[in-house]
């Protein structure tokens, strides 16, 4: 198949930015609790961008996923040199050292060609290793802040992460290159995120703002589900390919909503 090279200037990268992104772009961190929020969220972006290459390939709103990938791309970027930069002992900035150069492949896989079934498997084999280093950071973070609340900024933040990740996976399937492990990871994580959500809402720590928004995740994850439960489903296939990518998107800016709100809560 040939294949031809993709690339994001400038121009469309701060495009990407202002357009799609629900998430913040503040120029640098600030405390621990910010830290684990923000190394949290490179977890997420591993597999946004996964989704993205592969609804791109698939023709599933691909301006939209164009733009969405070109966004992600460049907040990884600016988040890995921060996280980098603010590594409080070298064994965290050690990982970050070793997520750079795992991102670096990454990148290139998502940008550099057309996305096409045969490279989807490598391509999620690149992601893994990205998402392995990005919650290692994460965990590092979070043990050496020592504190209770950053185990919620860690859990909250994760909740982003499965709402890409088993968008992800869904979209594997709809492009019939799906293993059978990765459909038991599908399941897996969507039952991580109800258990979470759970956790999430009954914490002391949970205020009436928190808990407003932890419902509207309820809410939406409902409808989220509901579109993952017809995964292999060929009737409608785009249609429900489509539910699934906006619902994703949809979770993910009530579930960072959530994290801020948790790693703004003061230190007890």
């Amino acid at each position: 198949m040939k294949t031809t090279r993709r690339t994001f200037g400038a121009s469309a990268l701060a495009f990407a930015v202002g357009a799609t992104s629900p998430l913040p772009t503040w120029a640098e961190l600030r405390n621990l609790n910010q830290a684990i929020d923000e190394a949290g969220r490179q977890r997420m972006l591993s597999q946004r961008m996964a989704k993205a290459w592969l609804a791109i390939g698939q023709g599933f709103m691909p301006a939209r996923a164009e733009r969405i990938l070109a966004d992600s791309v460049a907040l990884f970027e600016r988040q890995l040199k921060e996280l980098s930069d603010f590594a409080p002992t070298p064994e965290i900035g050690a990982t970050y050292q070793s997520l750079a150069s795992v991102w670096a492949p990454y990148k290139s896989a998502l940008l550099d060609r057309t996305p096409n079934k045969s490279s989807a498997q490598s391509l999620i084999n690149a992601d893994a290793q990205v998402l392995k280093l990005a919650h290692q950071g994460t965990v590092q973070f979070e043990q050496h802040f020592g504190q209770h609340i950053g185990k919620l900024v860690n859990m909250s933040g994760r909740q982003r992460m499965l709402s890409q990740r088993t968008a992800k996976f869904y979209l594997l399937k709809a492009w019939d290159v799906a293993t059978p492990e990765q459909m038991k990871e599908l399941n897996v994580a969507r039952a991580e995120f109800v258990h979470a959500l759970d956790t999430l809402m009954a914490a002391p720590e949970a205020t009436e703002g928190i808990k407003s928004e932890l419902e509207l995740a309820r809410q939406q994850w409902i409808f989220f589900d509901n579109a993952l439960s017809r995964v292999g489903d060929s009737s409608n296939a785009q249609q429900h390919a489509v539910e699934v990518f906006s619902s994703s998107e949809n979770i993910l800016q009530v579930m960072e909503t959530v994290t801020t709100l948790y790693s703004a809560e003061k230190l007890t």
